[in-house]
């Protein structure tokens, strides 16, 4: 669901009335053997909001990089409001009025908002004078846009939403007149989402300009006025929004036509789901009455009860946060629930003798998890590293305490292959890779161990068009080689493109389960919302 019905904004109309807010000319990057940006020239209109897609490694963040401060361009130069700038690091980006939000925020989680808005910028040693002024002024700003933050909160207790928009007023109240927001709902609910974007109009309408960054094709078309595609470090299409649709962009950042659309799969001869009706097939994964109740005694799964059989995709639909990612974390072993049973590879488990994540992995029961950064890689490792974590005890890749580190570069290889994983470098350090490479590594590692159970979590979170495409194949590949995947994801459009059934959740219950068939968005958002059919 995408915030906006409109296609468009209201402001691309003036464009050529308008000055320039920002002008970029034949700017090159390189890092080393590779050439981020090639002589890539940008220019965006005051008071707009102007797009910025490509897939992952296109140069798009490395282009805002620049504008921001963070990278020095090898050539090329930069004008603000017609004025040509020299932008060192980031203070200097803010002297000349552009703000940046990350798509990993910026913030100390033990620090409360307001300090975290006067972090950097003390004036001198009379903090509390300075934190009373400011807090006046964000007030005023919050009144003005709309922004919403409790400012005597500590950060860590904030939800996702509170926590953008507060980094959206810290860019504000420093004076930002250019915001470039870096794939601002990659973690946003719809009504997180829509909340933002309306946030996003109304200061569009006060004469901010945003640039925004997004692999989100429909949120380009809900709210952007003109849009700029990069591939391979150049620019190759930039148009009004009025003057393209979602195809047209899909087809520029990949070089052909994509397809993203449900596809129904054709299972092999002999495999069980294929000579019986999918809901006779023998369940490969059966779980039972869960409840799991987090530390401060709230219930986040309440008598969840599903069942997962060979060759099919349940998809399993919500609002982040109503117990999908516990579900999860539950099923894989990653969190012991307080009641309930979990039957998979032919043994039974209960909450005094759980599953854990290694016995899982024995159990032929992988696990993709919604957060790869945190749960899925370790960022420092090498790629063969991440390449074989959690299945470093496999005997192909060592025995007792002798690792074979070739072995496994050799596996990862193969795996960057398959998934083409790009650079294909098994040396190079898993945080130097972009997020959907990132992601198709994470998958590449669980797929390649063949398991009968596929758990994955937002598979294309932060990921662009063309891995988006590539990931779908594979998951439809699994299944229609007889493996079961349980598939969480907060892109209906998703849960719709891969799923044989669909079950919803919400506040940690299973609110209703409808074959493919008679799924719709309306039908599904009435049961997301705890209304019913």
């Amino acid at each position: 669901m995408v915030a906006g019905a409109a296609v468009g904004g209201d402001a691309g109309g003036a464009r050529g009335a308008r000055p320039l807010a920002v002008r970029m000319t034949g700017i090159d990057k390189r890092f080393g053997a590779v050439q981020a940006n090639k002589a890539v020239n940008l220019s965006v209109t005051a008071g707009t909001v102007h797009g910025i897609v490509g897939e992952n490694g296109a140069g798009k963040s490395t282009l805002m990089s620049i504008l921001y401060g963070f990278y020095q361009a090898d050539e090329g130069g930069i004008e603000v409001n017609g004025r040509a700038v020299r932008i060192r690091d980031s203070r200097d980006a803010m002297a000349v009025g552009i703000g940046m939000v990350h798509q990993h925020f910026m913030l100390v989680d033990t620090m409360t908002a307001l300090d975290n808005v006067l972090l950097g910028a003390e004036p001198d040693w009379r903090l509390g004078a300075a934190r009373d002024a400011l807090a006046q002024r964000l007030h005023g700003l919050m009144d003005e846009t709309g922004l919403r933050v409790r400012l005597d909160a500590v950060v860590e207790d904030l939800p996702v939403g509170e926590r953008q928009r507060l980094e959206i007023l810290k860019a504000l109240v420093r004076g930002a007149r250019v915001l470039i927001l870096d794939e601002p709902t990659a973690v946003l609910t719809p009504d997180e989402t829509t909340a933002l974007f309306d946030a996003l109009r109304g200061l569009r309408a006060r004469g901010t300009t945003v640039l925004l960054i997004t692999h989100k094709l429909k949120e380009i078309m809900a709210l952007c006025d003109r849009v700029t595609v990069m591939r391979g470090g150049q620019v190759v299409l930039e148009r009004e929004i009025t003057q393209t649709n979602v195809d047209d962009l899909a087809q520029a950042m990949v070089g052909r036509r994509v397809v993203t659309e449900r596809r129904v799969g054709a299972r092999p001869d002999g495999d069980p789901a294929a000579s019986a009706p999918r809901g006779a097939a023998v369940p490969v994964l059966q779980a039972q009455g869960l409840r799991w109740t987090d530390e401060f005694g709230v219930a986040r799964l309440h008598d969840v009860s599903l069942i997962l059989r060979p060759g099919e995709i349940v998809g399993v639909a919500g609002v982040s946060g109503n117990g999908q990612t516990e579900l999860l974390e539950v099923l894989s072993g990653l969190k012991v629930p307080q009641a309930g049973s979990l039957a998979v590879g032919g043994q039974t488990f209960v909450p005094t003798a759980w599953l854990s994540p290694a016995r899982a992995r024995e159990l032929r029961l992988a696990h993709v998890p919604e957060d790869r950064l945190h749960r899925a890689l370790v960022l420092p490792f090498a790629a063969w590293e991440s390449g074989v974590l959690g299945y470093q005890g496999w005997r192909r890749y060592g025995a007792w305490a002798w690792m074979k580190r070739r072995a496994m570069r050799q596996a990862t290889a193969q795996m960057m292959d398959a998934y083409d994983v790009r650079p294909r470098n098994p040396d190079l350090r898993s945080s130097k890779f972009s997020g959907g490479n990132q992601q198709k590594l994470v998958l590449a590692r669980e797929a390649t161990a063949e398991p009968s159970v596929l758990l994955v979590g937002q598979p294309t979170r932060g990921v662009d068009i063309g891995a988006i495409e590539f990931i779908h194949a594979r998951l439809r590949a699994h299944r229609d080689a007889g493996g079961a995947v349980l598939l969480v994801s907060s892109e209906l459009d998703e849960i719709l493109a891969l799923s044989d059934r669909v079950v919803v959740m919400n506040a940690g219950r299973v609110a209703g389960e409808l074959p493919i068939e008679d799924c719709h968005e309306a039908a599904l958002g009435r049961l997301m919302g705890g209304a019913g059919h």
